[in-house]
């Protein structure tokens, strides 16, 4: 596309687009079924007028005070965890490349049951310690695969073992803690949305607004990156400074989405490559992804409630059993391409 003087001009991928309006009208459409989902159902249309006032005081109360800020959770913490985990399958260059696998959740978790079994802290506290230990786990996971520059598969393998080291240190605090903590901290790191109110609706969405535009920014020189280091460079792109910013908010983006509804399996591995197949793309599209991420997430949460009933099992759970099949379907396609 081009302007009529010429000053301006964009490609357009038009299937991308398409599939993009597909995953956003998905994800809004479930988003409303998931808001009239409950002990007291109410109908789409139902909501729908609601939200655009002229709904009656009761279904007024139970859908913007109770209802809408858990669905607004669910989206934006699903495009997070999206865009993050396409931003760190570019930069690894490997779809095993997600805050899953190498570490980045485990060290929010690590945070947030720190302040939770050591500290006894308030939520906002948890929040903040979640967020504190993704950054320090993600900053040590780049430093040690640091050697003139980050490799991909260095940076998975590192990302491994930091995660298999955090995990038994989550694993520790939680045999040292006391009942009542033990039962909070389990609540948190099971992945929920139960509870989730306009206090965690606000923060995160300032997060997404600042950091999802910044990393979108990196988009074109992301995918450069993808054709190798020196072919990168040879093209202008500052090839570390590019991986170091889409890393950074790769990872703010996950401690983020962490701090606000618990380690939500998965979602950042699978929502990339679902999104990779239906647009047909070479790479990993960061806008793509992030809605395959909101839409996944909202779906997962709207089964789990319809299969089990409302606050029965957390949405971590479902995406977990979801994920873990994908992963384990990946992992073939992989050897049988011969990459591992």
């Amino acid at each position: 596309m081009r302007t009529a003087r010429g000053g301006l001009s964009l490609r357009l991928d038009a299937r991308a687009a398409l599939v993009g309006a597909a995953l956003l009208l998905v994800a809004l459409a479930a988003g409303v079924v998931l808001v009239g989902t409950g002990d007291y159902a109410i109908a789409p249309g139902d909501v729908l007028r609601t939200l655009l006032g002229h709904g009656n005081p009761g279904q007024d109360f139970i859908i913007r005070q109770l209802r809408l800020p858990r669905v607004l959770v669910a989206l934006l913490v699903g495009a997070a965890l999206g865009m993050a985990g396409a931003a760190f399958q570019t930069v690894a260059r490997n779809p095993l490349g997600s805050p899953d696998v190498i570490g980045f959740g485990q060290g929010s978790a690590a945070g947030a049951l720190f302040v939770i079994v050591v500290l006894h802290g308030s939520s906002l506290a948890v929040s903040a310690g979640a967020v504190t230990g993704g950054l320090l786990t993600g900053l040590a996971v780049y430093l040690l695969a640091w050697q003139r520059g980050v490799q991909g598969y260095r940076l998975v393998l590192v990302g491994i073992g930091g995660s298999a080291i955090l995990a038994a240190v989550n694993s520790y605090l939680l045999v040292k803690a006391n009942f009542v903590d033990v039962a909070r901290a389990v609540i948190w790191i099971s992945g929920s949305l139960d509870g989730r109110d306009w206090a965690q609706v606000w923060p995160l969405l300032g997060v997404c607004a600042v950091l999802m535009p910044l990393l979108l920014a990196q988009g074109r020189d992301l995918r450069i990156t993808e054709m190798g280091d020196d072919a990168a460079r040879a093209l202008g792109v500052r090839v570390e400074r590019v991986r170091f910013t889409a890393v950074l908010c790769a990872v703010l983006l996950t401690a983020a989405a962490t701090a606000a509804a618990g380690p939500i399996a998965f979602v950042a591995l699978t929502a990339p490559q679902l999104a990779r197949r239906l647009t047909r793309s070479p790479g990993v599209g960061l806008l793509p992804s992030a809605l395959m991420g909101a839409a996944l997430l909202v779906l997962a949460d709207l089964a789990a409630q319809r299969a089990f009933g409302a606050g029965q099992v957390p949405v971590g759970v479902a995406t977990g059993v979801l994920g873990g099949g994908y992963l384990l379907w990946l992992l073939v396609q992989e050897r049988r391409a011969g990459r591992i």
